[in-house]
């Protein structure tokens, strides 16, 4: 990782804090070993695109706090057990073991595709149920916690500052969620710690009969085993903030004598399609699996990063194509700088302007401008001297950033041979016949398809020659 000594060294991190609705500097509580935890996937079924966003966004986080702090430890977690995974299971006659390693090796390799690096820890549900039995003891030793016809509740009246994250009071929580109704409830807002397995449903043996632990109280035990009572960043999406954020502040404060959680809540905003919120419930979804069959994992990992993570990120094929053509032309730049001056190496260092972006909560909008900004002016370098400082700070930012550190040629150049002839005729066909239409848009969206596939297109008075990349 690079470790930035420039005056950003000193230039302070800030990060909007959920729980403060503020930026507040980023103070680790202690600078040598900093704790951050983001609630990962649930392994069901395939990732879509906004289940991407969030790894995205702290794999960028991890990394800029790596280049400032000797010692960070990220853990994402696997859930491995949970009711969707049960009916997956059910329906393909299969034992939760084989959904969730099917799964987990997906999300691997599409995030692996995207990126993103491995966290440093990925606790993992099921390998943690004697710590979920051990808290939900302490809880109901503390009174915060009772049991209920085979099940273990949170009482939410006991902790009085239920409801601090979302700002909201706990009749309006419960009207605009999906509570379950149940009689044995105390209070209809307390949740479910432990529930009753009735075969083929999986199970451990427990002081409250054969069962299995609630999905909120999974998080608080994997953060405490492997980071500590009190972490300093808390991660995840903002449909998470109620119930799941709200419950694991609840159930963790209580069984650490009151001792805070959280000191940092971030929370990143949906990706949209068409306006909407993309969720599987909703059929509204692009499957990562999928993507990846045609766009490069590095253009959707762009894409992630072009909106501030805390704003909504509406999906369309326009922004898809925008983006696409922009990383060919940043790598088309650093290829051709390779070539006139040389290999150009990463710079110890990041403009100023870059790390300035990225320190104030994390603005990617603004920190991908500047490395655009960087690419024009290796571009623009009309010395040896001149474009080896514009490329190392490019590719010293990009490899904070998670791009264009792949081989520029190989990029442009792709995996060309297998293309068949008669297919490159079809789309410039197709390209000229939109030309005559005039409608250049989608023309211009072919040749960029093209030039992803390694052809390059020449427009001459008797019509249109092509070339493959690597016949230069």
């Amino acid at each position: 990782m690079i470790q930035i000594k420039t005056m950003t060294q000193t230039e302070p991190l800030l990060l909007y804090n959920t729980l403060k609705r503020e930026k507040q500097v980023f103070v680790p509580q202690d600078p040598n070993h900093v704790t951050l935890y983001v609630c990962g996937p649930t392994v069901y079924s395939y990732a879509h695109i906004g289940n991407a966003r969030p790894p995205v966004i702290f794999d960028l986080l991890y990394n800029l706090l790596s280049s400032r702090y000797p010692k960070v430890i990220y853990a994402r977690n696997i859930t491995d057990v949970d009711d969707k995974i049960n009916a997956a299971a059910a329906e393909q006659k299969v034992s939760i073991d084989v959904i969730s390693k099917r799964y987990t090796d997906i999300f691997h390799e599409d995030m692996a595709a995207l990126g993103i690096g491995q966290p440093s820890i990925e606790p993992r549900a099921t390998n943690h149920i004697p710590q979920m039995i051990n808290m939900i003891t302490r809880l109901i030793t503390s009174g915060h916690a009772y049991e209920a016809e085979g099940h273990v509740l949170f009482s939410v009246e006991s902790f009085d500052d239920y409801g601090s994250l979302s700002r909201r009071d706990v009749a309006d929580m419960i009207a605009g969620a999906r509570i379950e109704v149940a009689d044995f409830k105390k209070h209809p807002g307390d949740f479910v710690l432990w529930k009753p397995s009735l075969e083929p449903q999986p199970g451990w043996d427990s002081p409250w009969g054969w069962g299995r632990p609630g999905w909120h109280l999974e998080c608080s035990v994997m953060s405490e085993q492997h980071l500590g009572e009190t972490i300093d960043i808390h991660g995840g999406g903002q449909d998470l903030v109620f119930p799941h954020h709200e419950n694991e502040i609840a159930q963790s404060v209580c069984a650490h004598g009151g001792k805070i959680f959280a000191r940092y809540w971030m929370h990143n905003g949906f990706v949209t399609f068409n306006k909407r919120k993309m969720s599987k419930s909703l059929g509204n979804t692009l499957v990562i699996h999928e993507l990846l069959k045609h766009t490069a994992g590095e253009v959707l990992r762009y894409l992630l990063l072009s909106a501030h993570y805390r704003q909504p990120l509406d999906w369309s094929e326009q922004t898809l194509t925008r983006v696409q053509r922009t990383v060919d032309r940043v790598y088309g730049v650093i290829r051709d700088a390779n070539e006139k001056y040389g290999p150009l190496k990463a710079a110890h260092d990041p403009s100023n302007k870059f790390m300035s972006a990225l320190l104030d909560d994390l603005n990617t909008p603004e920190a991908l401008a500047e490395l655009n900004n960087e690419a024009r002016c290796l571009a623009n370098a009309d010395d040896a001297e001149t474009a080896h400082a514009a490329a190392g700070r490019l590719l010293a930012a990009g490899a904070l950033i998670g791009l264009f550190q792949q081989d520029p040629q190989s990029w442009l150049t792709g995996d060309t041979e297998g293309l068949d002839d008669a297919l490159i005729e079809q789309l410039i066909d197709e390209r000229n016949t939109s030309r005559k239409e005039r409608n250049f848009a989608r023309a211009d969206d072919i040749r960029d398809q093209l030039q992803a596939m390694g052809i390059c297109l020449e427009d001459v008075a008797d019509g249109t020659r092509w070339r493959r990349s690597s016949d230069q």
